[in-house]
């Protein structure tokens, strides 16, 4: 997973692959979470292995493609990753969940797949971690993940994801949640890199730091919502050799609709035959309808809008919250 991206093959990318500064959008302002809340710096310095984007952080927000009859909004060209603890609201249960928004590696669904993912998790009693991770905004192959710049990609995530994980545990006590109790919430290719931290965690993707980088950033549950990159396309059910599934990859939840256009459910099927001949703890849930990219909003009446209670449920049945928790 550590495998370097050079800067000819970026420079390349850039002339050829079809982005250029001019793709960049008019705003410029860094993302900010709602009043109240404050983003961490994961780095104490400049993150490792940092590359060149086509331009500075950008919000932007989709007034035309709407949602559930409301616009989403993205951020794109993140540099400097950061985290957002929101503590939970309702009765606290010591969960936390570190988020990762989706956004094919390119953007981040900043609202869609975090901010409202963390109003649900705290209303429950969860402290949600969102973490806004690396992005650089240039294009990631659907098909392969086996390219040099897809692994470029990935490890600058997964490097912020772990990274995350160890501060979340260092600060435990400050954030009133259990240090066993913390786990994963993905969307998308944030499905992706729950599967890369559930799987790599043995080994930091870079030079330790500071006292989070001595903690365990192996999550102890997972959820993988949509998830992609996973299925090794056109080679029956094989999996992404980036994502060596063992017995000690933690239990994992899974949800994803048949007429998925995006991503489709070989993604999910074939992750969680992985987990099962492993012998991990997993559930798959598959429904006919529902697309990609619904997040928790409501469009319809259709029964996979309900997966925000199947999760509920599973982690009372894995022992992170009370069973008899409605």
């Amino acid at each position: 997973m550590n495998q370097k991206f050079s800067l000819f093959t970026l420079c390349a990318l850039f002339v050829f692959g079809g982005v250029s500064v001019q793709t960049a959008t008019a705003q410029t302002k860094v993302w900010q979470p709602s009043p109240g809340h404050t983003q961490i710096a994961i780095w104490p310095g400049p993150p490792p292995d940092a590359q060149p984007v086509p331009g500075p952080e950008s919000v932007q927000t989709d007034t035309k493609s709407l949602i559930a009859g409301k616009p989403t909004t993205g951020v794109t060209n993140v540099t400097r990753p950061t985290m957002t603890v929101y503590s939970s609201t309702g009765k606290n249960t010591g969960v936390a969940i570190v988020v990762f928004p989706g956004g094919g590696f390119e953007e981040l669904a900043i609202d869609l797949e975090g901010t409202e993912v963390c109003d649900w998790l705290t209303s429950e009693g969860i402290t949600c971690v969102l973490l806004k991770y690396r992005v650089p905004s240039l294009p990631y192959d659907w098909h392969c993940d086996c390219r040099p710049h897809n692994q470029m990609i990935s490890t600058l995530s997964l490097e912020d994801a772990q990274r995350t994980m160890g501060l979340v545990r260092l600060h435990a006590a400050e954030y009133h949640v259990d240090p066993h109790k913390i786990g994963v919430l993905g969307f998308s290719a944030g499905g992706y890199l729950i599967a890369e931290i559930s799987t790599n965690y043995k080994r930091r993707l870079y030079k330790p730091v500071d006292a989070a980088d001595k903690e365990s950033c192996r999550p102890d549950f997972a959820v993988g919502v949509y998830p992609g990159h996973l299925w090794v396309d056109g080679d029956g059910y094989k999996l992404n050799p980036n994502v060596p599934v063992t017995r000690q990859t933690p239990p994992t939840f899974l949800v994803q609709a048949e007429d998925d256009n995006v991503d489709g459910v070989n993604q999910s099927v074939a992750y969680y035959i992985a987990l099962k001949n492993a012998g991990v703890p997993a559930e798959l849930h598959l429904y006919a309808h529902g697309g990609h990219a619904f997040g928790l909003r409501r469009r319809t009446n259709l029964p996979i809008t309900e997966w925000p209670q199947l999760v509920d449920k599973w982690l009372g049945t894995i022992g992170m919250t009370s069973p008899s928790r409605e």
